[in-house]
């Protein structure tokens, strides 16, 4: 890509947040664009020049030596980009386990291609509902809901894969081999203190300081510490979208916009793939209206080959007519089936995309999310406009001219107003 490199990269470990990063960038004013694997020079080429380049991966399921191969190759292909600072963006709520999205195995992986003596972990993103005192992770239960110490959230404490056990980031990064965390505090965030409160962090050379975040003030105060130090050399943070909140602040001149993406000529109706198996997500479902319900058996799916053919052709009947939603049941088996499902739902989107023309694609759940898009012939998503607080609505970048303009909105479980499904069918 010719003319100056961006200054800011990111690494989603899964689709949907990767999607969060997208928006908060391209609403802070940056010219952002999200691929889905490493880009193709010709595909950097037509993006134009950019600020902001990102990467949508799917770390967030894969064991450590996984990630390090995976990682590695990004961290390589960023730092011949000349990114000043990679973001590694980890869900908000931080679940991640040392043999599954190891937020350590990550760090060891990308450090040596960022090697600024400061790593700073982002704790907190409050637009969210999720804030960090006293290294302490805390978050809503859904949006506007009750905020809970992470290890007693209702749903965050007995997720399937990753249960969050441990409340402090600290101990919890500990496990993953992340052994050495200093912590700055939110009180140090306001007056002249936090210069001083980080240097005496750093003062035993942690692998990692960890920022508390409190309130939304509380992001500048981290950015412009983080702005001042990255003259050290190019950085690596960890967090969630609250490091973009930080560090998109930094002085702005007069750009190009981004190309317009052409619109998708297709047609047609609304597709929702809902894999999340969150309360949250669950209760959106139930207020949905104006969507034709199918139910997917997950045993069915993963173990009858004509179950799918039988999907596909109900799903594109119905998509003639009306919205559509798939909603995948909960799996009887163990929690290990979880991707084993996720990957038999992407092949059943890949299948009805074939042939369905619609002008919208939703999917709701992390993984189903990231195994879904991954199922296409998509190569990147560029922001369109705000839908659900992390939760845009994107437009997709493929050579398939009917994928070419899809609008695509990715949803974690957690995210949402109650009336997500309504609203996602109504924004323009």
């Amino acid at each position: 890509m010719a003319g100056e490199a961006p200054r800011y990269g990111w690494y989603g470990d899964d689709f949907t947040g990767a999607t969060d990063t997208l928006a908060t960038l391209a609403e802070a004013g940056q010219r952002a664009l999200l691929f889905l694997r490493i880009p193709t020079p010709a595909q950097l080429a037509s993006a134009g020049p950019l600020d902001a380049v990102g990467i949508a991966g799917a770390t967030r399921a894969m064991a450590p030596e996984a990630m390090a191969q995976e990682l590695d190759q990004a961290g390589r292909f960023f730092a011949a980009l000349g990114v000043s600072f990679l973001h590694y963006k980890c869900c908000s709520t931080f679940d991640s386990a040392p043999e599954v999205g190891s937020l350590g195995a990550a760090a060891r992986a990308l450090r040596p291609h960022f090697p600024n003596p400061l790593l700073p972990v982002i704790g907190g993103q409050p637009n969210l509902g999720r804030y960090c005192l006293f290294g302490n992770l805390f978050a809503a239960a859904g949006a506007g809901g009750s905020v809970h110490r992470i290890d007693r959230h209702p749903t965050m404490s007995v997720h399937p894969v990753t249960p969050m056990g441990e409340s402090d980031l600290r101990r919890h990064l500990a496990a993953q081999g992340l052994e050495r965390v200093a912590l700055v505090d939110y009180r140090s965030h306001e007056g002249e203190e936090a210069a001083s409160a980080l240097d005496t962090a750093l003062v035993s050379q942690p692998e990692a300081v960890l920022f508390d975040v409190s309130r939304p003030s509380d992001l500048a105060a981290i950015g412009a510490l983080l702005r001042e130090r990255m003259s050290a050399g190019p950085m690596l943070a960890i967090g969630a979208s609250s490091v973009a909140q930080a560090i998109a602040g930094f002085p702005q001149t007069p750009k190009a916009e981004m190309p317009k993406l052409a619109r998708s000529a297709s047609r047609g109706n609304l597709l929702a793939l809902v894999g999340s198996l969150s309360p949250v997500t669950r209760a959106q479902v139930e207020l949905a209206q104006g969507y034709e319900r199918i139910a997917i058996d997950p045993a069915r799916l993963t173990g009858e080959p004509v179950y799918l053919d039988d999907l596909r052709a109900e799903t594109i009947a119905c998509l003639t007519q009306r919205n559509v939603m798939l909603i995948t049941d909960k799996p009887a088996g163990v929690p290990a089936e979880t991707g084993k499902v996720a990957a038999a739902t992407g092949a059943l989107l890949q299948a009805i995309m074939s042939d369905a023309r619609i002008k919208r694609l939703v999917v709701a759940g992390g993984d189903t999310s990231t195994l879904a898009i991954r199922s296409l012939d998509l190569w990147g998503l560029s922001y369109r406009s705000s839908c659900t607080p992390g939760a845009p609505l994107c437009r997709g970048h493929s050579d398939d001219p009917r994928l070419d303009g899809l609008d695509i909105v990715l949803k974690g479980g957690q995210m949402g107003t109650p009336d997500f499904f309504n609203r996602v069918s109504e924004t323009n």
